[in-house]
């Protein structure tokens, strides 16, 4: 049994069903707002720990329902309706509580990171997890780029890893504590399955070097069954088989026609 299966059993009726339904609602409504007025709730909904500390305590949650940034009505319904489809999607696998757990979790990295930094943050690290995520469940789901070209999540997947490396090496260290702490959710709960993954791939691998090394040095195509000649011994040599012989014996041309015929009694 799994830590978050022990944690489901005592927590888990404190799970909120369609967490990302509630999510991607408010994100909408946010961006209504700013879209349609002058009003910027970005402002007053991210979270800025100078600001949290000075009483604004709300910051710790409100940020989450802070769009992704974009201006564009259309790009923005697309967003939060992949947001909803990737939150939908993973509560289904793994059912309420573990999805509430592993979004929770994305939130406390993310908080504990913005202290550590004194740096404001929003929710696209904690999104961007998600789509981890999913594409480590969902691997060949197909999502249509720019709205016509089919790409696999996997490959997606992978080009934000890489981003997510170079962050890692490149960034200045607050940005990459916070690179850092947005996947403590994920390696939560992959990071057993990646590392019994590796330890089975070096098994299989130093398998694999162990059957090829007890394999012969050299290896021949051909051998006479009378004399024992190969094809690396004579390469000019023709081979046969004996069709009055029972079994697969193959001989060369000199001892073709001149040799016993092995029959099975």
């Amino acid at each position: 049994m799994r830590w978050y299966d022990k944690l489901e059993r005592k927590l888990g009726r404190f799970a909120i069903p369609n967490l990302m339904l509630y999510i991607v609602f408010l994100n909408l409504a946010v961006f209504i707002i700013t879209y349609l007025t002058d009003l910027n709730l970005y402002f007053f909904l991210i979270l800025d720990p100078a600001s949290v500390m000075n009483g604004e305590i709300w910051r710790l949650f409100t940020y989450i329902f802070i769009p992704p940034e974009t201006s564009h009505p259309l790009f923005m319904g697309f967003v939060l309706y992949l947001y909803y489809l990737i939150g939908n999607s993973l509560e289904h696998e793994w059912g309420t509580f573990k999805f509430n757990l592993f979004y929770f979790l994305g939130m406390l990295g993310t908080t504990l990171c913005a202290f550590i930094t004194g740096l404001p943050v929003t929710p696209h690290y904690i999104n961007l997890s998600l789509f981890l995520a999913f594409a480590k469940i969902y691997p060949d789901f197909e999502l249509l780029l720019f709205f016509f070209l089919p790409v696999k999540v996997k490959y997606l997947a992978i080009i934000n890893w890489f981003f997510f490396i170079i962050s890692l090496i490149l960034l200045p260290l607050p940005w990459k504590l916070a690179v850092a702490a947005s996947l403590i959710n994920y390696f939560a709960f992959f990071g057993k399955d990646i590392i019994n993954t590796i330890k089975t791939n070096r098994k299989v691998k130093k398998n694999k070097q162990e059957f090829r090394s007890k394999l012969p040095k050299e290896t021949t195509r051909h051998k006479c069954t009378v004399c024992g000649i190969t094809e690396k011994v004579d390469p000019s040599m023709d081979f046969r088989y004996c069709t009055s012989c029972d079994g697969d014996y193959e001989y060369c041309m000199n001892h073709l026609k001149n040799h016993e015929h092995i029959k099975n009694v």
